[in-house]
């Protein structure tokens, strides 16, 4: 099924979300569920709060991004990056930052280029509540930094420059409100009424 997807300026998208247990109600649905809201948005992470839960729980797949960088000795390639992610921790972030064009489902139309380190070591559970732990380099970084800020409360836009985040303010106002065109189904936390 898929589900609305929360648009800038929902207080969900501000929390820090909790760490979930093996009897969540219907956690198999619920991923389910997120990747294909995900593949509908056209999307390559989702992360619960972004479909109105502050739980600790994402969903990545990098195949569309596959075209876009060469395999690396010993990492997953992006192409083949598909995984939920169940209450993760960065150990840490290394290596050189650099710049990429990010966007994010619950802020349309807008992308901006942001900093990332290039390398992140995860702990994490998988989909079966199995302990894993993988170092992801480039894109895979990249994808898995930016869902896991959602977890943490943050967006990609709070990494902009000051004077960036004020240029933006009127069209991440106007998101709030709903005007913004999707073709996927949002839920706008200061849409008004029968306009």
């Amino acid at each position: 099924m898929k589900l609305p997807i929360v648009a800038y300026g929902d207080p969900v998208l501000r929390k820090k979300a909790e760490e979930i247990d093996e009897d969540y109600p219907n956690l198999k649905q619920l991923i389910d569920d997120m990747f294909e809201t995900m593949y509908n948005a056209r999307g390559v992470g989702l992360a619960a709060p972004q479909v109105g839960l502050p739980i600790r729980l994402f969903v990545v797949d990098g195949s569309p991004f596959g075209e876009d960088e060469e395999d690396s000795p010993g990492d997953p390639t992006v192409k083949d990056f598909k995984k939920v992610f169940i209450n993760p921790i960065i150990v840490k972030e290394y290596g050189d930052k650099w710049a990429f064009n990010e966007g994010c489902l619950s802020i349309p139309d807008i992308t901006e280029d942001v900093l990332r380190h290039a390398n992140v070591l995860i702990n994490y559970l998988d989909e079966n509540f199995e302990e894993q732990e993988i170092e992801l380099t480039g894109l895979a970084a990249r994808i898995v930094q930016h869902e896991y800020d959602h977890i943490e409360g943050k967006l990609f836009v709070d990494k902009l420059g000051p004077l960036k985040k004020t240029m933006l303010k009127s069209k991440l106002d106007a998101i709030s409100k709903g005007i913004v065109r999707v073709a996927y189904k949002m839920k706008f936390p200061f849409e008004k009424k029968g306009r």
